[in-house]
């Protein structure tokens, strides 16, 4: 391939991107994002709209080790978190981020292990106003917390769905790294329900290329309409020259939790009584499946539990839950922790061949239920 055709083939990349982003921030603004004297684009406008919900979130507190990651390819993990290293014992300081989710009532989410720890928590609006933020509930298991603030003329992000998000989606980041001030980096998404990445109990991750730096912990994730589709959690990889992967909580998990948070101030988890297993071969043939298949398969069955009374089996294969196609056995762990007791699961199992639909009410994680 000549270098000229190259040349020109790298000419369509780059205006099909400007047209791209162009549409997308019209759309996002209500206007054409350009000086219309230089014809420069821009997404100036639609920063605007987002910039003033995004907040550092700064702590004081005595912090123990941080939580050790698994190895990820030769790295790890890490949470981007500003962190001033002192002796043990001694009062530190650490900044993240957080976005303004309700104006009215001054909610604000941030990472749990953003202000784990924390004897006071100050609130730095993008206006410069500061304010003392009060904790309002926190999840170690997904990283996911709620502060309130007390202040006027808040500003909040619309709320987008991170469930209808696809790969090669352009995103932004905004977030207050390394206590310069508010930054925004931008890319796309890399990759989508990435579950082995070694840092939280319940992993659904958003990965995407859009930088993400210490300070970027409980930012914003958001697409070109300005909504938030994520809340920036940890990177991998990022050096001087290389933005590395960013991996961001999907806001529909974000959700979930934060309405548990809300009524309770923590997640109650609640108890089924089924453990499961991928279908590896071995499991394939000792429980004698028909077919090779790619969703859980139940391996035991509590006694006592919700399970054993809903009519649950071992060898039953979970194809679906909540009416929702199960892609595996990590997919149906996250989405069974954030039930809580009371809550009814519609499970569709797959037994001797033929669909099933198991209804099932989930009870406190230390109550069995009598077997039928």
């Amino acid at each position: 391939m000549t270098k000229g055709i190259v040349n020109r083939l790298l000419g369509v990349v780059a205006l099909g991107l400007a047209v791209a982003l162009g549409n997308a921030a019209a759309n996002a603004s209500g206007r054409f994002p350009a000086d219309q004297m230089g014809g420069t684009l821009s997404l100036a406008p639609l920063l605007n709209q987002i910039k003033m919900a995004v907040v550092t979130v700064a702590i004081t507190g005595r912090f123990g080790p941080e939580k050790k990651s698994s190895p990820n390819n030769g790295q790890r993990p890490r949470r981007s978190t500003n962190t001033r290293e002192l002796p043990a014992g001694r009062q530190a300081k650490m900044t993240g981020s957080g976005v303004v989710v309700d104006a009215l009532e001054g909610l604000v989410v941030t990472n749990s292990h953003v202000i784990d720890g924390a004897d006071e928590i100050i609130v730095t609006l993008a206006d410069g106003r500061q304010a003392l933020a009060q904790r309002v509930g926190s999840d170690p298991g997904t990283d996911v917390a709620v502060i309130k603030v007390q202040a006027e003329d808040l500003t909040a992000l619309s709320i987008g769905d991170s469930d209808a998000l696809e790969v090669g989606d352009f995103v932004l980041a905004v977030g207050n790294p390394y206590r310069i001030g508010q930054t925004v980096t931008s890319g796309i998404i890399s990759g989508l329900h990435r579950m082995n990445v070694g840092i939280e109990e319940y992993e659904d991750f958003i990965q995407t290329d859009a930088a993400i730096y210490p300070g970027n912990s409980g930012g914003a994730l958001v697409n070109l309409r300005g909504a938030l589709i994520g809340i920036n959690t940890a990177f991998i990889g990022a050096t001087n020259s290389n933005p590395g992967m960013g991996f961001a909580i999907p806001i529909n998990m974000v959700r979930a939790v934060v309405e548990q948070l809300l009524k309770y101030g923590e997640v109650r988890r609640g108890r089924l009584g089924i453990t499961f297993n991928e279908s590896t071969p071995a499991l394939i043939n000792s429980l004698k499946l028909s077919a090779p298949i790619t969703a859980p398969v139940i391996v035991k069955v509590e006694k006592g539990s919700p399970a054993e009374s809903a009519g649950l089996k071992v060898g039953d294969v979970v194809s679906q839950f909540a009416s929702i196609s199960v892609r595996d056995t990590s997919d149906l762990r996250n989405r069974m922790g954030l039930l809580s007791a009371g809550d009814v699961a519609d499970l569709t199992v797959v037994r001797n061949g033929r669909p099933v639909v198991i209804r099932a009410t989930i009870a406190d994680q230390g109550k069995h239920i009598r077997s039928r």
